[in-house]
């Protein structure tokens, strides 16, 4: 088996215990060549807008993202207001992943997320337009504004030139997100994970087909995914610490579970034993004893380095443009020192 060979490489950067060391690992990425550092934001953590202004100071060269917000809790108006100011600050190193959220946490903080295909659809649509600087008039199903447009009075007055990513898992979302690069809305997807490679092949399907079907064609949708790496040079010790991780996210969040390929009824017995959500330690451990080894390493790139980036170039031969490595463990600049060593020339 030859040496698998990365084009692009990025990192996830997600709840470390000192936030000083996110803004550590997004240095120490860029000094190696990677390409992008993403910045987690799917539950209610640290805002990812507050860490990327940072970024935006101790970075020359690195693009940075969420990885992914919602579509919901920030106004249109007020996300093209925050992208045109990171866009600024960055000197155009900003991007913006963004997806529908997930119940039961959106629900209660009193998100009703009936058809989220369709406010996906509006919100990106208005969004694009007024990072294009147009004046914006829109009476959508979901999205409605008037007469609106960036006040760029006293700024540069350029177009923000922020591309956009869908953080899509389920299909009928790869599919909707292909037609949106089709019409030039969006410039990919951003695939999640905690899923096998398989599932990428058939995202793969339905993005070929929504982008296909408005004129557009495959090669035109950009592909970064999400991939958890968890490293060590013994085997069982790296599933082992990646055990929790997939317990809490199989039980807790459906769209995860149906595309992780899991038997359903075994999710079905996650989720009871985790009792709901939020869930805390003992409930994910007790939980974990009924995640075997194979549904780890299904899912997650697990194993010793060889193993790591094996399964990472898995992803990107299912579809993946370029993986954004979350290392599970306290070695992230390990992990970035492993991967930069197959990185493109």
């Amino acid at each position: 088996m030859s040496d698998p060979t990365f084009d692009r490489l990025g990192i996830w950067n997600w709840e470390r215990p000192d936030i000083r060391d996110e803004i550590r690992y997004a240095q120490y990425a860029e000094e190696k060549g990677f390409d992008t550092v993403w910045q987690g934001e799917s539950r209610l953590v640290r805002d990812a807008m507050t860490v990327m202004g940072a970024y935006t100071q101790v970075t020359d060269r690195i693009k940075f993202a969420p990885g992914v917000t919602n579509c919901y809790t920030r106004n249109v108006a007020l996300m093209a207001q925050t992208f045109s100011t990171l866009h600024e600050l960055s000197g155009g190193r900003a991007m913006l992943g963004i997806g529908a959220w997930w119940d039961p946490l959106a629900s209660k903080v009193g998100i009703d997320r009936q058809n989220p295909l369709r406010y996906m659809w509006e919100y990106c649509t208005v969004l694009r337009r007024l990072l294009d600087l147009e004046n914006v008039t829109y009476d959508g199903q979901f999205i409605r504004v008037e007469d609106i447009e960036l006040d760029l009075v006293r700024a540069n007055a350029d177009p923000r030139t922020v591309p956009i990513y869908i953080g899509a898992t389920g299909l009928t979302m790869n599919k909707m997100s292909g037609e949106l690069v089709a019409e030039g809305v969006v410039d990919g997807v951003y695939m999640n994970y905690l899923i096998p490679p398989e599932h990428n092949e058939k995202a793969m399907a339905k993005l070929k087909k929504g982008v296909e079907k408005r004129g557009g064609s495959i090669e035109d949708v950009d592909r970064p995914q999400l991939v958890a790496v968890s490293m060590d040079e013994d085997r069982d010790v790296a599933i082992e610490n990646a055990r929790g991780l997939v317990t809490q996210y199989i039980g807790q969040q459906p769209h995860i579970t149906k595309a992780s390929g899991i038997d359903p009824d075994v999710g079905e017995q996650i989720g009871e034993e985790l009792g709901g959500w939020p869930a805390d330690a003992e409930d994910i451990e007790r939980a974990s004893r009924l995640v075997p080894d194979d549904v780890v390493t299904n899912v997650v790139a697990a194993g010793t380095p060889e193993d790591c980036v094996q399964k990472v170039a898995d992803y990107c031969d299912s579809g993946c443009t370029e993986p954004s490595l979350y290392s599970l463990g306290p070695n992230v600049e390990e992990v970035i020192d492993t991967f930069a060593e197959f990185k493109a020339e």
